[in-house]
């Protein structure tokens, strides 16, 4: 709800203030001006602060002689006035009252996103107090247009408020990033500064700039110029069709090393070992870019070494659901079967 109980107002019609005494539903308010209330419409009023410090005085003028209808020239028309991009802001109205000593104090703080430029973005809006959340909301603010967001009271601002906002343009635009977040954190002597220097300065808000311009994509590389190495005799293939130039994958594979090398017999241990794990990399790898579901590896029994070299590399594999070795008819106990995460 835009305006509360007690809020100053005033009346755009008729210029005149007052207060806000009873909320009727969420379009009508009821005010008191100068003693007598009656109820209005939200979109008939507004806050004080902005009014006072977005119009422009009226300076009487003298008076000017008759001119006769007849004696009147004939203006040109207007050309329509053109607005111009001052970025997006996070504005805040401080609401004061007078204490006990009849001094001026701040009781609360009105939050609004200023949008100053002639784009209309979604944003998502989280304020926090010492990273602990404290407000959300998901709207969108139109070009050139005031978004109130919520309250502060101002005894909170002790607790060091942050604001974070992530946009995205309502009408995407090719060039343009997804998504843009940004961020204040604001601390409270730098704030109580800031009201102090509005006041001296008879303005209207204490507002931090958040962006001026929406921010262009990401910078794209190049694409690499293909052409020379086909020449040369280098296949080249298209990433999205890179499944069909794989090597196929297998369900179940065999680590033997009499069924990987020839001249296994006048290998160390530490080389046979080797060859089998590269094996099994090379497998699993093509498995998980055929995306398969599982993946049968023989290891055989011996005294386990490559079972439990296998075993501890799954276990920091993320794309492993699990594995299992257990007695299988084909295999007795000499084979792991492994459960993909796809």
């Amino acid at each position: 709800m835009k305006y509360q109980v007690g809020d100053e107002i005033i009346v755009l019609h008729s210029n005149e203030e007052g207060r806000v005494v009873e909320i009727m539903n969420d379009k009508m308010v009821m005010i008191d001006v100068r003693g007598v209330k009656f109820p209005a419409y939200m979109d008939q009023i507004d806050f004080p602060y902005f009014y006072r410090f977005s119009k422009k005085k009226l300076v009487e003028e003298p008076k000017k002689a008759k001119i006769f209808v007849d004696n009147i020239p004939k203006e040109k028309p207007l050309p329509n006035a053109i607005k111009v991009s001052e970025g997006v802001w996070l504005a805040l109205i401080p609401k004061f009252s007078l204490d006990d000593f009849n001094d001026e104090v701040v009781e609360l703080l009105k939050v609004y996103l200023v949008n100053k430029t002639n784009k209309g973005y979604k944003f998502t809006y989280n304020q926090q107090f010492l990273g602990q959340t404290n407000f959300t909301l998901q709207n969108e603010v139109m070009a050139f247009h005031d978004f109130y967001l919520h309250d502060i009271q101002f005894e909170d601002v002790n607790d060091s408020p942050s604001f974070y906002i992530d946009f995205s343009l309502l009408l995407p635009e090719k060039k343009k990033a997804p998504h843009f977040e940004t961020s204040v954190k604001i601390k409270p002597k730098q704030l109580f500064q800031r009201i102090e220097q509005m006041k001296d300065n008879n303005q209207p808000t204490v507002s931090y700039k958040l962006f001026d311009d929406y921010p262009e994509r990401a910078f794209e590389e190049d694409k690499f110029e293909m052409s020379s190495l086909v020449t040369k005799g280098y296949k080249v293939y298209q990433a999205s069709q890179i499944r069909q130039n794989l090597e196929p994958a297998r369900s179940v594979i065999d680590l033997h090393i009499e069924k990987l090398s020839n001249n296994w017999e006048r290998m160390s241990s530490f080389e046979i070992l080797s060859i089998q794990l590269k094996e099994f990399e090379k497998w699993y790898d093509l498995a998980l870019a055929h995306r398969q579901a599982s993946l049968i590896v023989i290891h055989g029994v011996g005294k386990g070494k490559l079972k439990d070299e296998i075993h501890d590399i799954l276990k920091t594999k993320p794309d492993v659901k699990s594995f299992v070795n257990q007695y299988d008819i084909r295999f007795g106990y000499g084979a792991t079967e492994i459960f993909f995460a796809l």
